[in-house]
Order: structure tokens, then C-alpha cells, then sequence
């Protein structure tokens, strides 16, 4: 059976924008159209659970792209829905105003066919992965919160994926921690053990080919020993969760926060993703191989 195409609802006042975006989206994706955000708003109210991406215009009448993104965060469902937005203000501080309001993915008009292929890609992947971790984080959810200390080693993403679901149902609002636990735990082995550069990652996710070129790196000899871990650990008043690869580190110090130069990049936010949205404090040591992620309690 195929996969069924993911739903992208297309949101701008400019019709030639819709037409064009449309056909540009159409083979691969199944596509809805609003004229504005009201009317946007109104079809994402009435069916919060069919869209997978939303590609918003900034500057609308009737509600503006900011004003539907501060309505998107405050739906438990549409908050998850990834919004990649688009725009013609394209100075810094424009686009800081939209990565804060919750836009991780944005496009700066005009924008050509491959660029928005690239990061609507990315953005569906995302929704993706999103959806199988929230469905394991159900299946896992046992009595681990009365987890007080736990070791774990891992390998692969899988692993990863795995053992980041278990470690989030022992925190509170695991739905919110898994994702960037996720996020720390997949840099660990693709950036640290197995030295996949940005650049390279770019590019792999460009072709598609970011999780086959991962599993033929941990098949190498110089990899197939590696491993990376995690350690929890509950205290009165925070949990306190260390991940450590074996891998030479990296200039973590810009990955923190959301970077306007790279946001129209196919990737780079999960680890700003992890310390805005999912953790107390994020904290990187010594060469950028251990990560601290720490979540207050009171």
C-alpha cells in the first residue's frame, strides 16, 4: 500500500502565489488553498488533523501570518502542525519576529522551485518523524515515572528514537521533551560519532539519502564500535539528563538559539528547538561532545 501524500495548506492573498505554489506542490503533495489567514484559521479550526505542513504568508488582510501562529501555539493539536513561513520582509529582524512567534522553516519571497521543494521536504520529514515518536511515546508509556536513574547506550537512530521515547514518559509533559531529546540524541550520532558535517547533511537531505548514508557510516570499521549515551538522573527539584558520543565535538555556541542566516536552510534547528521549547537549560561541555539538558520541576 503507498504512503498517502502528506497535506499542505497553502495560505496567501495573492493568487498568483496560490497558482504558482500549487503547481510547484501538486505531484508530490496534496494541497489546500485560503485566501487569507481568517479563512485559514476557520478550515484549520474545522479540521486540525488532516494538515501536515502550513506554508503561511506574513502579510495578509483580515489576520495577518503572525496572528494566525499565535492562535496555531495555543491549539493542542495545530500547535504540533509545522508552519513554514513566507515573506518579503527579509531583514533580520523580521524574520527573528517570525522564528520567535513559532515559524522554525521560512521563505523569503521571491523564492525559486527548489528552495521551496527543499524545505517543504524538510518540514513534511519533520511532521513525519514527529507522529512516529509520539506513537511510540504512547506504546512506552508504562510507569516510568517513577524512574529515578537510568543508563543507557545506543547506536542507531532507532535506538535513539526508542530510548528518547522511554526517558520521556519518566518527565513531565513528555510530549514536550521527547521531540528535543530526540533532536540531542540524533545529533549525537550523526554529527558526533559518525562526523556528518552541516554542509553534508544539507545536501543528504537535499537527495533524500540523510538515514541510508547514517546506516552505511555505523557499518564502517572505524564506526561500528561507537556508541553514544544517556544518563537520567531525578533529583528533589529537577531532572537532569546527560548525553555523551564519542565523537571530536563541534562550535555548538551558534546551534542554541534560532540563526536568521540559516533559516532557509533544510535543517540546523533541533538542538535551538530542544533549548527553547523542551528544556529548563541546555548546557554543552568541554569540546561539544556532552550535552547537559535539564528540566526544573517546581
Amino acid at each position: 500500500m503507498n504512503k498517502p501524500q502528506a497535506h499542505i495548506l497553502i495560505v496567501d492573498d495573492e493568487e498568483l502565489n496560490l497558482e504558482i505554489i500549487t503547481e510547484y506542490l501538486s505531484t508530490d503533495y496534496q494541497t489546500s488553498v485560503a485566501e487569507d489567514g481568517a479563512i485559514a484559521w476557520a478550515m484549520l479550526e474545522k479540521n486540525p488533523d488532516i494538515y501536515d505542513v502550513i506554508l503561511l504568508d506574513r502579510m495578509m488582510p483580515n489576520m495577518s501570518g503572525l496572528q494566525v501562529l499565535e492562535k496555531l501555539n495555543h491549539h493542542p493539536v495545530l500547535q504540533h502542525c509545522p508552519v513554514i513561513f513566507q515573506t518579503a520582509k527579509a531583514c533580520v529582524k523580521d524574520i527573528s519576529e517570525g522564528l520567535n512567534a513559532g515559524a522554525f522553516y521560512y521563505l523569503t519571497k521571491p523564492f525559486d522551485e527548489d528552495v521551496l521543494l527543499s524545505v517543504v521536504k524538510t518540514a513534511v520529514a519533520d511532521r513525519e518523524r514527529y507522529k512516529e515518536i509520539q506513537n511510540t511515546l504512547k506504546k512506552t508509556n508504562l510507569t516510568m515515572g517513577m524512574l529515578n536513574s537510568a543508563f543507557f547506550e545506543f547506536k542507531t537512530l532507532d535506538d535513539a528514537r526508542s530510548i528518547a521515547s522511554l526517558v520521556s514518559n519518566a518527565c513531565p509533559e513528555p510530549e514536550k521533551i521527547v521531540m528535543g531529546l530526540t533532536e540531542l540524541m540524533i545529533n549525537a550520532i550523526e554529527h558526533g560519532n559518525l562526523d556528518i558535517t552541516y554542509a553534508e547533511k544539507s545536501e543528504l537531505n537535499t537527495k533524500g539519502t540523510w538515514e541510508q548514508e547514517v546506516m552505511d557510516r555505523l557499518r564502517l570499521d572505524i564506526n561500528k564500535n561507537k556508541t553514544a549515551s544517556i544518563n537520567f538522573q531525578r533529583y528533589e527539584n529537577k531532572v537532569e539528563i546527560i548525553i555523551k558520543d564519542q565523537g571530536s565535538g563541534f562550535d555548538w555556541q551558534s546551534y542554541l538559539d534560532f540563526d536568521p542566516n540559516r533559516v532557509m536552510d533544510n535543517h540546523g534547528r533541533g538542538i535551538a528547538m530542544a533549548n527553547k521549547l523542551s528544556f529548563s537549560l541546555l548546557e554543552y561541555r568541554g569540546n561539544g561532545n556532552e550535552v547537559c539538558a535539564q528540566l526544573n520541576l517546581d
